[in-house]
Parts: C-alpha cells; sequence; structure tokens
C-alpha cells in the first residue's frame, strides 16, 4: 500500500500489533501485511522507553480493506463500543469466521464475538436486513450467539 486510505482504523495493542497481523491476515482472505515500522532509538524520546522492537506503524489490508495498528502500551483497551462487520455470504462463511474469531464465550450474542486480543467482530449474514424483518425472526436472532441462518428464515 503506497498511501493511506482516505479513512481506515488504527487498532492500538498493548505490545501484541505483529501477533495481531500475522493471524488476521490468515483468517481473512485477500490479505497482507503491507509495512511494519518499529519504534525508533529509546533515547530520541521519553515515550519511546521499552518500546524497542515493537511495532510503531502496522499497516495491513483484510479482504481489500486497509487498517493500521501500532503497540502503544496498556493505556488504552479495546471495547464493544467498536466492532467489525464481517458480511458472509452463506452459513459456511459464518461458521468458518466464527471458529476463528471468537474467542470470549460470554461476549458472544446476536453475532457479536471478541477475538484473543479483545477486539469485537459482527459476523453476519450479508442479507441480515432482509433476515430479520418479521418480529419472530428478531427474537430468534436475540436468543442466538452464532447466527444460524436457517433458524433465522424458519422463524
Amino acid at each position: 500500500m503506497a498511501e493511506l486510505a482516505p479513512i481506515q482504523p488504527c487498532l492500538w495493542f498493548d505490545d501484541q500489533a505483529r501477533e495481531a497481523m500475522a493471524y488476521y491476515v490468515e483468517v481473512f482472505p485477500d490479505s497482507s501485511i503491507d509495512r511494519v515500522d518499529e519504534y525508533p532509538d529509546e533515547s530520541l524520546d521519553e515515550h519511546f522507553r521499552g518500546m524497542s522492537g515493537k511495532v510503531l506503524n502496522g499497516q495491513f489490508t483484510l479482504s481489500g480493506v486497509p487498517f493500521t495498528c501500532l503497540d502503544g502500551g496498556p493505556l488504552f483497551t479495546f471495547n464493544e463500543a467498536i466492532s467489525f462487520i464481517v458480511a458472509c455470504a452463506d452459513q459456511a462463511e459464518i461458521d468458518h469466521y466464527w471458529e476463528r474469531l471468537s474467542h470470549v464465550p460470554d461476549a458472544e450474542a446476536c453475532g457479536w464475538c471478541k477475538d484473543r486480543f479483545g477486539v469485537s467482530w459482527q459476523v453476519i449474514p450479508a442479507n441480515m436486513g432482509e433476515l430479520t424483518r418479521r418480529p419472530e425472526q428478531i427474537q430468534v436472532m436475540m436468543r442466538q450467539k452464532k447466527i444460524v441462518i436457517a433458524e433465522l428464515e424458519n422463524a
């Protein structure tokens, strides 16, 4: 990636940016780690102390979508206020992403899950709006953890 996209998410990790990029690139097709810049010499600024070898700026692409990340230390952590939608073509694709991204059972609800880094994902069918038009369908969805398309269609 030669230049930054006009808008793109930046993920702040404690010290797992490199590991997260490698993991996500394995999970999503059409993905790549595009660039990794490490922190400069610790003597240049007090904010660089203890950051040697960690990621200052990581650029990666997931299914054609550009992301940036960094190792910023434990000051900030992820929460459910921000999530990424994975629009899936069918149940097999939902199952594929759910198996790889869901690592916190207590965080599973209505197609939402949390990965091993604490990032929240919405693994849903691309036609979710059509599958949740009727009150009965919404009631089924509210009881689901992983979305099961057949259950919504049969509601």
